[in-house]
């Protein structure tokens, strides 16, 4: 653990929001960076007492709220650490994290958190580099709170547009599935429902909700990996039956875009239990769409009675 954890202002404003992809300032969470050599950083954030979105019913910081951490310091890395231009595309293979779930209780003040980074197999061409893999540990104080890792690579807009063909002409689907019961996944608000009414076992249809504040803070042309990641955690409250269980940890392989162009499902099954300390419950899901699986993974929670 680093020496100097808390030196300095750097948690005392959050940087420019263009480096982290985001229109609403109030949702930039990473508040600095520096340079460690040896593509090596450490990169601080500030999660809020009480976010919009990312909030529990049970008094803690939700450890999504972790993973969304982990999507910003991925991309300030990049654009600040690595000189990627802002306008490339950035393209995300797996993303996977895990938390100490007795950690992340609410506190008097918002939570100081500090990112030690370290990038491996970083992909250096003429043009500058092109993707890597990012791994983190969190610290929250001189607490260790969690670790990560993004595996990402990033094409210039021409090249984008070539990968992406005409699903970028095409219009986005109109309508959303009947939300499941609120509650059930842990929410107040239909509003922050992922997943529609079943549509056979264990199955759910993907509720894209472009007017979400958070979920879709801009448009694109795509459904957000955030999204995806969401639609798992609920889907894993579902198979579970515990709307309030904690995500202790998640992780996600990204085969192919989701299109916002068309229907997508998501099926969850509970695993054995792994033999982990704290961990009550896994679960399997995966995500299909035009009858192809485009994401995968597993969600590790803890069960509260």
């Amino acid at each position: 653990m680093p020496a100097d954890l808390t030196v300095g202002d750097r948690f005392d404003r959050t940087i420019p929001r263009a480096l982290v992809h985001r229109a609403a300032v109030s949702e930039v969470l990473v508040t600095d960076l520096e340079d460690t050599g040896a593509d090596t950083f450490l990169v601080a954030a500030q999660w809020p007492r009480d976010h919009g979105f990312y909030r529990l019913r049970t008094g803690d910081h939700d450890p999504v709220l972790f993973a969304e951490t982990l999507r910003q310091a991925t991309l300030l890395v990049a654009h600040q650490g690595y000189g990627v231009p802002l306008d490339w595309k950035f393209l995300t293979h797996s993303k996977s994290y895990r938390v100490r779930g007795d950690r992340l209780a609410v506190g008097p003040r918002p939570a100081d958190v500090l990112l030690v980074v370290r990038c491996r197999d970083v992909k250096r061409t003429p043009r500058g580099v092109r993707g890597m893999v990012l791994e983190v540990d969190g610290y929250r104080g001189r607490e260790w709170i969690g670790s990560g890792s993004v595996t990402w690579s990033c094409v210039a807009p021409a090249g984008y547009a070539r990968l992406r063909g005409a699903a970028l002409a095409q219009p986005a689907a109109a309508g959303l599935p009947v939300p499941v019961p609120s509650w059930s996944v842990g929410r107040d608000r239909d509003h922050d429902v992922a997943l529609g009414r079943s549509t056979g076992p264990r199955t759910w249809p993907l509720r894209v909700d472009r007017d979400h504040a958070v979920l879709f803070d801009h448009p694109v042309d795509h459904v957000p990996g955030m999204v995806l990641l969401e639609a798992a955690r609920q889907a894993a409250l579902l198979v579970l039956g515990t709307p309030d269980a904690l995500p202790l940890a998640l992780g996600m392989d990204f085969d192919k875009f989701v299109e916002l162009t068309g229907p997508a499902v998501i099926t969850a099954e509970p695993l054995p239990a792994p033999r982990a300390r704290r961990v009550d419950a896994r679960v399997r899901f995966r995500i299909e769409q035009s009858d192809q699986v485009v994401a995968s993974g597993e969600v590790d929670l803890a069960v509260r009675a």
